[in-house]
């Protein structure tokens, strides 16, 4: 018996001259280098003549990933991933424990690699030397911008996010490890917004302008439970002229969709982390 490791399959990726936007940031590949010490691999296992058995979790990700943005949830099955692959059903479940697990893996993965993406291109705004107040725009600017970015890079990850609820690939009965590593992504996506604004909004105005990208009056942000000065965000987002700068040219509805997957999970985190009220 003899195992051979090779590199795991990459992502689906758009050529970087499709758009100016996507030239002015850093290829994919350096943004996952900096980000992930290791990836996943391949392992085939040949034994004597047989075929050999293919192991790579990576390519179960990708697949399940195109899948989903194709087909939607319940468009993904074990025999389906194992024909893709050409792996068995067995490798598949040993990656993986059951379909609603990989199924959550696969969309923590995206999330995560979206959340990556949006840090890196906010820190490079925020590290441009300038005026800490044209800096703090840009970065806001930067995170908007953040989803039409990935859209280019990833785009079935981008059509995931933007097409299924996160409900429906998480269901109840989630591994406990999973569990915790979709809390750990909504805190890192909080702690993204509180850095952003740097504590002179709370978190909730942030998100709710990145997830819909219009202006809130006070009635709007108090029914969406906003409790803070949502037009000192405005104005740090408002152009000389008052209107709110466009989201890199691309469709706004496109992008709200994309972005309001995030909106739910970081909003419900943020209320899980508020203290219950006071019972009279």
């Amino acid at each position: 018996m003899t195992a051979v490791i090779a590199g795991g399959v990459a992502h689906d990726q758009a050529p970087l001259d499709q758009a100016g936007l996507i030239r002015r940031f850093p290829a994919e590949d350096q943004l996952r280098a900096a980000s992930s010490p290791g990836r996943l691999c391949a392992t085939v296992v040949s034994d004597g003549g047989a075929r050999p058995r293919i192991h790579d979790p990576e390519l179960i990700l990708d697949t399940a990933e195109r899948l989903v943005a194709g087909s939607g949830p319940d468009g993904v099955t074990i025999r389906g991933l194992a024909a893709a692959t050409g792996m068995s059903n067995g490798a598949i479940y040993h990656s993986f424990e059951s379909l609603p697990a990989l199924l959550g893996r696969v969309w923590l993965r995206a999330a995560n690699d979206f959340l990556d993406l949006q840090s890196t291109l906010v820190q490079q705004a925020l590290n441009t030397g300038g005026q800490p107040a044209t800096a703090m725009v840009e970065a806001v600017v930067a995170a908007a911008d953040a989803p039409a970015v990935f859209a280019l890079r990833r785009p079935a990850a981008a059509r995931m996010l933007m097409g299924v609820r996160r409900e429906q690939l998480l269901g109840p009965d989630l591994p406990d490890q999973l569990a915790a590593d979709l809390f750990a992504l909504d805190r890192r996506l909080l702690a993204l917004l509180s850095h952003l604004i740097q504590g002179k909004l709370t978190p909730a105005a942030a998100i709710a302008s990145m997830a819909t990208g219009h202006r809130f009056s006070a009635p709007e942000a108090r029914d969406l439970g906003l409790v803070d000065d949502v037009a000192e965000l405005d104005r740090r987002i408002a152009t000389a002229d008052g209107r709110v700068r466009p989201l890199a040219g691309k469709d706004r509805t496109t992008l709200a969709a994309i972005k309001t997957t995030m909106f739910a999970s970081a909003l419900a985190a943020l209320r899980d982390t508020q203290p219950a009220p006071a019972t009279a």
